[in-house]
């Protein structure tokens, strides 16, 4: 699944363009090497995403296409 997708279904970014703005600019590195949007993610890999001063880490739990908004965090783990 590609990283800005990913980010969009598991609702860790609200919108795809945001997501793609993200990776665009170096905000987004997937274990340790800056991303860029069409990246493919599988489970296991650790996304790191900067956004001003706050550094959030997730680590992928599974990756599904369509997934219901209350199962969303199913998908990842925070660090």
């Amino acid at each position: 699944m590609r990283l800005d997708k990913f980010l969009k279904v598991s609702r860790i970014i609200k919108r795809r363009t945001v997501a793609n703005d993200a990776c665009d600019a170096g905000r987004v590195t997937v274990n340790g090497k800056v991303a860029k949007a069409g990246l493919d993610v599988k489970p296991g890999d650790v996304i790191e995403i900067t956004f001003g001063t706050n550094i959030s880490k997730y680590e992928i739990l599974s990756t599904q296409e369509v997934i219901r908004k209350e199962n969303a965090q199913e998908m990842y783990k925070s660090l």
